[in-house]
C-alpha cells in the first residue's frame, strides 16, 4: 500500500506533466533525484517526501495555462486532498504530505523535514546548472532571451532564499553565484 501511494502519485505528475509539458521532464527529474538522495542522506520518511513531491506542482501546469501561476500551489493542494482520501493514511502522514505541497515556496512554515526537503530539492531545478540550461532551452525559445535571463534571475534569488539544507546550500550556492554575475554581464 504504501508503494501504491507513491507509484500512483508518480503516474498522477506525469499525468498533467503529458498533458501541460510543465515542469519540463528534466526539472522533474532533477528534484526528484535530489528528493531521494536527501531522503537517505537525512533519514527521512520517502513515502512522505516522494509523494508530496509528485503532489506539489501537480497543477503548475494547469495554473499556468490559465495564466495563474501564483495559484498553483492552492490547486495542486485540492487535488492533492482529494488524492489522499483514497488511502489510508494517518492524520499525521497526510498532515506532512500537506506540509510538502503548501511549504515547498517558503510560504508556510516546515513542519517535518521532508517538506524542508521538497522545497530545498525543487531549487535544483534553476540553481543547478542542469536545471538553468533546461530552463534556457525550454522557457528561452518562447519568451526570448532578455526575457527568459531575467526570470532566471529572479527564479535563482527566490529559489536561493528558500535553501535552509546546509548540503544543498553548500552544493548550490557557488553556482548561485556564478548564475548572477552571468546574467548580470550579459544584461549589462
Amino acid at each position: 500500500m504504501i508503494m501504491d501511494i507513491i507509484q500512483e502519485a508518480r503516474r498522477l505528475a506525469l499525468k498533467e506533466i503529458e498533458k501541460f509539458g510543465i515542469p519540463n521532464l528534466i526539472h522533474f527529474e532533477i528534484s526528484e533525484k535530489k528528493v531521494i538522495e536527501l531522503c537517505e542522506r537525512l533519514n527521512a520518511d520517502k513515502t512522505i517526501a516522494l509523494t508530496g513531491y509528485y503532489l506539489m506542482d501537480l497543477k503548475l501546469g494547469e495554473a499556468f495555462k490559465l495564466n495563474k501561476v501564483e495559484d498553483h500551489i492552492k490547486m495542486s493542494l485540492d487535488v492533492a486532498k482529494q488524492f489522499l482520501e483514497k488511502f489510508k493514511l494517518d492524520e499525521e502522514t497526510k498532515k506532512k504530505i500537506i506540509n510538502c505541497i503548501e511549504a515547498h515556496h517558503g510560504g508556510v512554515p516546515f513542519i517535518c523535514k521532508e517538506a524542508e526537503i521538497c522545497a530545498n530539492a525543487d531549487a535544483y531545478r534553476f540553481l543547478h546548472p542542469k536545471g538553468f540550461f533546461a530552463t534556457l532551452t525550454f522557457i528561452g525559445k518562447d519568451l526570448g532571451f532578455e526575457k527568459t535571463l531575467n526570470l532566471l534571475y529572479q527564479k535563482i534569488d527566490e529559489k536561493y532564499k528558500i535553501l535552509s539544507i546546509d548540503i544543498c546550500k553548500k552544493e548550490l550556492g557557488r553556482y548561485y553565484d556564478q548564475f548572477k554575475e552571468l546574467i548580470k554581464s550579459v544584461l549589462g
